[in-house]
């Protein structure tokens, strides 16, 4: 099945605002790397200033494969991973004291419906697309 028409120009626009503000996301890595940096160190995370910069580069590249239609699959899979990490990783709010909780929380939750809508783009992902470059493993 591909997505032509109608549905190719709904898809289009999803991917446009998803991979968009996840390239934004990544951007956000570099521009604000310090203070991201110092968090990562606080949450314990080993190499915390690689970490930042990596985690930058999959939400770049995966952000702009999800636009482009240039594998799709693989980065919206490098992109649900990240999330996921980094949901359980980043924003544990079971183990932070009360007053954080609810941020954490949200935090949390966000990287876990953003993971989901990353696997959801990695599944259509398996189909032609419309409007996009058309290279990927399917």
């Amino acid at each position: 099945m591909a997505f032509t028409g109608t549905e190719g120009l709904v898809l289009l626009a999803g991917r446009i605002f998803f991979g968009v503000v996840l390239a934004f996301m990544g951007l956000n890595h570099f521009m604000q790397r310090e203070q991201m940096t110092g968090y990562a160190e606080y949450k314990g995370l080993p190499a915390p200033g690689f970490s930042v910069i990596a985690s930058g580069v999959v939400l770049i590249a995966g952000g702009l494969a999800v636009v482009a239609g240039v594998y799709p699959v693989v980065g919206a899979a490098a992109v649900a991973a990240f999330l996921l990490v980094a949901a359980v990783t980043m924003h544990d709010f079971w183990a932070v004291p009360e007053e954080d909780q609810q941020d954490e929380m949200t935090a949390f939750l966000k990287n876990l419906v953003m993971a989901g809508g990353a696997l959801v783009v990695a599944a259509a992902g398996t189909q032609s697309w419309a409007y996009s470059v058309g290279i990927g493993l399917f």
